[in-house]
């Protein structure tokens, strides 16, 4: 199992979970999964995670500054079949409707420069090069189906739905995945 962190799991880690790590227990198990590549932390998550609310992530999370600990994203790149899924049935149609095919290639260039893109096209490349499902993705995040955001793209779990990568919350992570008690490591 490979698991893909977004960031919004790694906001909600530092603001719902590590507040109560009091011996920084939990901080060093998900330090330790990332040094072993069981958890895999994209540079554009890293990136992005710069600008989110003063930087809290990276200042929590010291340790995602070392370069060593991200995977590059810079080489993925989509297949023609995922760029027509991209315009076909990852984008909202209605949205698309409303603008012109100049903005919509703005828009879309946009997108797979973005790091929910580059998570899904992570996610999609070892699942593809990986037909025994061995090492079955899972992509973290605390995003829902419901699209209430007024974007042009669907949301990840949506879009992980049409190409059947697994997603899962950071509470179910923990929890199912790596069966652990939060309450022994929260105090």
């Amino acid at each position: 199992m490979k698991v893909v962190i977004d960031t919004s799991s790694l906001m909600a880690l530092v603001r719902y979970y590590l507040p109560f790590d009091n011996d920084d227990s939990l901080k060093n198990f998900i330090e330790s999964k990332i040094d072993s590549g069981e958890i895999i932390i994209l540079d554009k998550v890293i990136e992005e995670s710069k600008y989110q609310a003063k930087g809290i992530i990276l200042k929590t999370l010291g340790f995602l500054s070392e370069k060593s600990k991200h995977t590059k994203s810079n080489d993925l790149l989509p297949d023609k079949k995922f760029f027509n899924m991209l315009e076909h049935q990852f984008c909202i149609q209605v949205k698309k409707a409303q603008i012109n095919a100049t903005e919509f290639e703005n828009q879309k260039r946009a997108y797979l420069e973005s790091a929910d893109a580059k998570l899904i096209l992570y996610c999609k490349n070892i699942k593809d090069n990986d037909p025994l499902g061995v090492d079955k993705p899972i992509l973290v995040t605390e995003e829902t189906a419901s699209e209430n955001d007024n974007k042009l793209f669907k949301k990840i779990p949506l879009i992980c739905d049409i190409l059947d990568i697994n997603t899962c919350s950071l509470s179910t992570l923990l929890q199912s995945h790596f069966n652990l008690k939060l309450s022994e490591f929260l105090k």
